[in-house]
């Protein structure tokens, strides 16, 4: 068994079924790596095929990057616009990239940037009725993409899954509070030394 196949561990042998050049970030693991570390690769991994399948279909089939996507996905979510600034916080990304996409937008007429009346220093983005119409078809058809892309996998599953992951995320989020009220040798002291 090669070194890929023994980093798996023998309930599913991702090496066999996927090939040593589609193992991606769980290459990384080496069998007697903490399961954490296992899990954490596994969930990267996940995330970076979805992502890199969804990214490839946005472009051939819209001509449209992630980031647009997102960028409108954000505001349809939000119906009375935007600030510029909690758009970025949204997107995780900094104000710069905001400013760029929303000037590629109103360009091609998707979103309208103006002076937000409640704060003539800020500019708030709306999307455009044709903007909320081209969302609308590229959102239907990248939810179809996801629920081709998790087919094989039951209901259930699914369901399980997704509330593991919630359970994951409270317990980094207040893994992060408590953190953030360690005085700052204790938390670096806890981060290396758990336990």
């Amino acid at each position: 068994m090669n070194a890929a196949a023994k980093t798996l561990g023998p309930r599913l042998d991702l090496v066999k079924l996927l090939g040593e050049g589609s193992i991606g970030h769980e290459a990384r693991a080496a069998s007697g790596d903490h399961l954490t570390l296992k899990v954490w690769l596994r969930l990267l991994a996940c995330s970076t095929q979805i992502e890199t399948e969804i990214r490839g279909r946005l472009r051939r089939r819209f001509g449209m990057t992630l980031p647009r996507f997102d960028y409108l996905a954000q505001l349809y979510r939000h119906p009375d616009g935007l600030r510029m600034n909690a758009l970025s916080r949204y997107l995780m990304v900094t104000g710069g990239n905001v400013t760029g996409l929303t000037d590629e937008l109103a360009k091609d007429g998707l979103v309208v940037r103006a002076v937000d009346t409640s704060d003539r220093r800020s500019f708030r983005v709306n999307l455009t009725e044709p903007g909320r119409r081209v969302f609308e078809r590229i959102a239907a058809e990248h939810e179809s993409w996801l629920v081709e892309l998790f087919t094989g996998v039951s209901v259930a599953r699914q369901e399980a899954l997704f509330e593991q992951l919630g359970e994951l995320r409270v317990q980094l989020a207040s893994g992060k509070a408590r953190a953030a009220k360690m005085p700052t040798g204790d938390a670096r002291r806890a981060r290396t030394h758990p336990g």
